[in-house]
């Protein structure tokens, strides 16, 4: 990594970025909420994190839900109906293109709001889950549910169970199967582009790391500079909807 390619203005630092994904075949996307935000999707987190006097961390917990189901459910049905006016922004469309250009692509991404898959992308490894599906705490069986409005609890069709959000909660681990698929796309990658995420929640934090310690180069787009902009091989300053299309447009 050299000094110079850091210090690159944002048109020299596309072009930069557009030649080394298209002289490289293992691509990875790691998407965090920034490239949500620019849809307008609520982050839940600071002033806007609360509702009836409840933060998001106290409310997406195991024990909340175990506590106060319907209180929990509620909450996400909130959620939910915020979401049902939003849509993908040109980055998530970027990004769906740009796999359908590559022969070894994966999608990593932080967010539960399942844009990524609206827009058009196959192999998203939606690390967190999604707030479109719902598993069943007895059975553990999984569905599809974009249902607003729930008339009390909502029951599994199969077993008649409680259902949650497939949501990895405060104080629950990632599941294991996707993370063996995460780092088994980042040790064999040869590009990593990171879009929109500040590099401070782990394990996605470490990610970067993983893939720069095996020789990738390592793609940084964000509002701002991050925690990862150090080790990033190329840095591009800007909004992601108006970055990646530019990134992506043209390659073969």
């Amino acid at each position: 990594m050299t000094s110079d390619l850091k210090s690159l203005n944002r048109t020299e630092a596309i072009l930069s970025a557009k030649e080394i994904i298209s002289t490289h075949r293992a691509i990875v996307v790691l998407t965090g909420a920034g490239i949500s935000a620019e849809s307008g999707v609520p982050t839940f987190r600071g002033k806007d994190g609360y509702w009836k006097n409840y933060k998001a961390e106290e409310l997406a917990t195991p024990a909340a839900f175990e506590s106060d189901p319907q209180l929990v459910w509620e909450w996400y049905d909130i959620r939910r109906r915020k979401l049902l006016n939003v849509k993908p922004n040109p980055a998530h469309y970027a990004i769906a293109e740009l796999e359908k250009k590559s022969d070894d692509f994966t999608l990593i991404t932080q967010n539960v709001d399942g844009l990524h898959l609206i827009a058009g992308s196959k192999t998203a490894l939606e690390i967190h889950g999604n707030i479109w599906r719902v598993r069943c705490t007895y059975c553990g069986i999984k569905e599809e549910n974009t249902q607003t409005h729930f008339e009390g609890l909502p029951r599994c069709t199969s077993c008649g169970g409680l259902l949650r959000p497939d949501i990895v909660w405060f104080g629950e681990a990632l599941p294991e199967e996707v993370l063996t698929e995460v780092y088994n796309s980042l040790n064999r990658c040869d590009v990593l582009i990171i879009v929109g995420t500040s590099g401070i929640v782990q394990p996605a934090a470490s990610f970067a790391y993983t893939a720069k310690n095996n020789g990738s180069k390592v793609i940084e787009v964000n509002i701002e500079e991050t925690y990862l902009s150090d080790i990033s091989d190329v840095k591009v300053l800007g909004k992601a909807g108006e970055v990646l299309p530019k990134i992506v447009g043209g390659m073969d």
